[in-house]
């Protein structure tokens, strides 16, 4: 028992180490990922690796094919078209189920994310791309957001399109300089706002605008080496 225990804990440290690494660009989309490098990379057994990637996989951060193996999920323009299309359906009714449903301790976590989050500076320490911090604020926020859905198979695919939906934002470039905030935190306000008042109709199209958004950015990726 205490072996198998073990297992799943590497399992798991390691499922945190790739997706980091994917998230941060380190392991580009299309890249192949090979049990043996991954296993000398991160010091686990090949076993804890295929048990990582098999969870990545069905996060949309890594595809598997027959015969193929393992590799970074690739991003496409239509890709990301269709990830926003869900996002919009998914997550609005998943807000609209929390606003319905959640409690005033949600409101207040609510309220403490965003506050986390509007602190929380854009840039990190390698320059103007989101540093981790904010990564983690941001993400934070719409994951209390959706918090207050009793539906918890609706709350895990929501999270399941917003985890696929990092991997993209770290490939997304304004297609022309813009004088809008980047980080959308006046959007955010407005969708906090609507969450204070339970306003359901304004928190939805605020939600929708800051997921659409990404139709106003490019991808910035070339194929790995």
């Amino acid at each position: 028992m205490a072996r198998g225990a073990g297992q799943q804990t590497r399992s798991e440290a390691v499922h945190d180490r790739i997706r980091a690494d994917i998230l941060g660009g380190r392991l580009r989309p299309g890249e192949r990922l090979k049990f043996p490098e991954l296993s000398e990379r991160y010091g686990v057994s090949t076993g804890a690796v295929r048990e990582a990637l098999l969870k990545l996989v069905a996060k949309n951060l890594v595809s598997s094919e027959a015969h193929q193996g393992f590799r970074v999920t690739d991003l496409t323009a239509r890709g990301l078209a269709d990830l926003t299309d869900a996002r919009a359906e998914i997550e609005s009714l998943a807000l609209r189920r929390a606003i319905d449903e959640g409690d005033l301790a949600w409101q207040g976590q609510v309220l403490a994310a965003h506050h986390t989050f509007e602190q929380t500076p854009l840039a990190g320490d390698e320059g103007d791309e989101p540093g981790e911090a904010w990564l983690i604020a941001h993400a934070d926020f719409h994951t209390v957001l959706l918090a207050g859905c009793a539906n918890a198979r609706l709350r895990d695919l929501a999270a399941s399109l917003r985890e696929e939906a990092e991997l993209y934002r770290r490939w997304l470039r304004p297609a022309a300089p813009s004088p809008h905030d980047p980080a959308g935190h006046d959007e955010h306000r407005v969708l906090l706002d609507a969450v204070m008042a339970r306003d359901a109709d304004q928190a939805d199209a605020a939600l929708r605008r800051l997921i659409g958004l990404t139709s106003t950015l490019v991808l910035d990726v070339e194929p790995p080496d």
